[in-house]
């Protein structure tokens, strides 16, 4: 078994047994690190010219021997953190500096993201002879926002730091910190949000891409999205570059600085957009054992708490798979299944291998599945066509409260709450005006801006109801400071669906938590019917209006059959309201 860890290469026996009896030293409770094992780790130091550490456990014992090169020491992989919020990990890591240098970048970093008891870096006079002791510890959450505390240098022989009494008191004020947060814990998971807002260059000159526009209200989407999907943002960190890292996706000095922010934090995970690549998805997962997931990753679970309905799930089920067929990776590529015959014949397939062949075929099977299904949903919607009855779709950014106004229309009970993706499968209601005339109203699922294309893909066939509609009612949130740059999202992927010549009526609402003045700044290009979808006597100009267009329709024998019997009355304000 080999004791030693990290740069081993061209060491001589001689030098690795002196390096093995490093195990055989141990330290006191109250020290950092012995006058004995400092100087013995500085003739090992002297004899191999590296640098060399120890990792210590409380009781004082050297679990790890790791030798570096002469100016860093990279620590081996100690495995996930398991210890409760707010404790250490139970090892401090002591090592030599050969030119006496004090505690790097690279030794903070590794104190953070590993969540070390301590650092602590021995420097060397020129004769190979112990010199000062330079520590530092963490620190817990503070309003200068510091991540850690450098102690004073202080002499090797003559150390007066009770390693013991520090720790205590540093776990005593983590634990204390950690349990203020508990009590406005809601058991939700702790997310830190890295927002990178990247420009664009065209023709040679700095241009302004349309995601830093809206930077803000992306941002607020973001954590919108974090609300919907049970998490609490703890912190929300934006960097603006001109592309973004192929590796980190942002700086990787920027990304050590979130990491340890979220240490600090106690956040379980990072949330990243734009999204990231596979392969900076990896990177960026090797770098912290949090867990680390995209603004897609965090769609498609909204969608997976949300999906009742059999469509929906089996929808969700095949965007997910299709999301992470391509991350399917393993780190070692040597058991990969190798190509038939003489010299190719290998140990078949790998987990990795296998796990990618299920899933391949899941996503052929829940195609076809879905396919059946869509062809169900034509067959009613064809039922629906052989009545004549119009058919009228809503819909509109997510939120902006499309299932609230087809309950109002319609005295519904359609699940209706003020979160993101709250409907994913389309619902329709009759409506019935007061001279017994009917058409079919549904409510379809929100749209986001940069839906994910597999996504968008997986819930065609729920789309597709708006193929077959005669009039799409477009709810705007005009509350929402982002109500124009939602419009543009919802008529950009309409149009990516074929639908942008449909007939449509623009409804703002929520014009109850407006003032005047906020309402006159809206934008007045087309004609927009403004209501609250909460106050029934508000949706009055909007049944006015749907009237008015399936009329228009009928007469230019576009639309199916709308028309008024001879006595009966006209809807107008004050007549009775529709009735489901």
């Amino acid at each position: 078994m080999n004791l030693l860890e990290g740069n081993v290469t061209g060491l001589k026996p001689r030098q690795q047994r002196m390096l093995e009896r490093i195990y055989r030293r141990r330290v006191g409770a109250s020290e950092i690190v012995s006058e004995e094992l400092a100087t013995f780790l500085c003739e090992c130091s002297t004899e191999v010219q590296r640098q060399v550490g120890v990792l210590l456990n409380r009781a004082g014992n050297v679990e790890r021997v790791v030798v570096g090169d002469m100016t860093r020491l990279n620590l081996p992989d100690l495995g996930r953190h398991r210890a409760g919020r707010g404790r250490f990990r139970g090892l401090r890591l002591v090592h030599t500096h050969l030119k006496s240098e004090p505690l790097t970048h690279d030794d903070l970093t590794d104190l953070a993201k590993l969540r070390l008891d301590l650092v602590a870096a021995i420097g060397m006079r020129p004769g190979g002879r112990p010199d000062k002791l330079m520590a530092a510890h963490l620190l817990p959450e503070n309003p200068e926002q510091r991540l850690w505390n450098e102690l004073p240098p202080q002499p090797i022989h003559d150390m007066r730091i009770q390693f013991d009494e520090l720790i205590g008191t540093l776990e005593e004020e983590f634990a204390r910190k950690a349990a203020e947060a508990a009590v406005v814990d809601d058991g939700s998971d702790r997310a830190v949000v890295v927002q990178v807002i990247l420009s664009t260059r065209a023709g040679g000159k700095k241009g302004v891409s349309h995601s830093e526009m809206d930077a803000t209200a992306r941002g607020t989407e973001l954590r919108e999205l974090c609300r919907t999907a049970g998490l609490r943002v703890l912190d929300m960190v934006t960097q603006r570059r001109p592309v973004g890292d192929p590796r980190f996706l942002l700086g990787k000095g920027k990304l050590d600085e979130v990491v340890m922010r979220a240490l600090q934090r106690d956040a379980t995970l990072l949330v990243f957009d734009p999204d990231l690549t596979p392969a900076q998805a990896r990177t960026i997962s090797a770098t912290t054992e949090l867990k680390v997931i995209d603004r897609t990753m965090l769609i498609l679970d909204i969608f997976a708490q949300h999906a009742q309905s059999r469509d929906g799930k089996i929808q969700v089920e095949l965007a997910q798979l299709k999301y992470t067929l391509p991350r399917l990776v393993e780190k070692n590529t040597m058991m990969s299944r190798l190509t038939g015959g003489i010299g190719g014949r290998g140990p078949g397939e790998t987990k990795l291998e296998i796990n990618r062949r299920r899933a391949r075929e899941r996503i052929t099977l829940l195609e076809k599945e879905i396919g059946r299904l869509g062809q169900r949903r034509q067959e009613r919607r064809k039922l629906r066509g052989r009545r004549e009855l119009p058919v009228v779709a809503i819909v509109g950014y997510t939120n902006a409260g499309k299932s609230t106004l087809l309950n109002t229309l319609t005295h519904g009970n359609v699940l209706a709450e003020n979160k993101l993706f709250a409907t994913l499968d389309p619902t329709s209601r009759r409506l019935r005006f007061p001279d017994e005339r009917e058409l079919i109203i549904t409510d379809t699922v929100g749209f986001i801006r940069d839906l994910p294309a597999d996504l968008k893909n997986a819930f065609r066939a729920t789309l597709e109801e708006l193929e077959d509609a005669d009039l799409l009612v477009q709810v705007v949130d005009a509350s929402d400071p982002a109500a124009e740059a939602q419009v543009l999202a919802v008529n950009r992927i309409l149009d990516e669906l074929s639908l942008s010549g449909k007939p449509r009526i623009l409804v703002y609402n929520k014009v109850d938590r407006m003032t005047p003045d906020q309402w006159q700044l809206l934008s007045t290009a087309q004609e927009a019917v403004a209501l609250s979808a909460t106050e029934q006597e508000t949706v009055r100009p909007l049944l006015m209006a749907i009237d008015r267009e399936l009329l228009r329709l009928r007469k230019t024998e576009w639309g199916p059959v709308w028309q008024r019997t001879a006595a009966g009355p006209q809807p107008r304000p004050g007549d009775e309201t529709p009735q489901s």
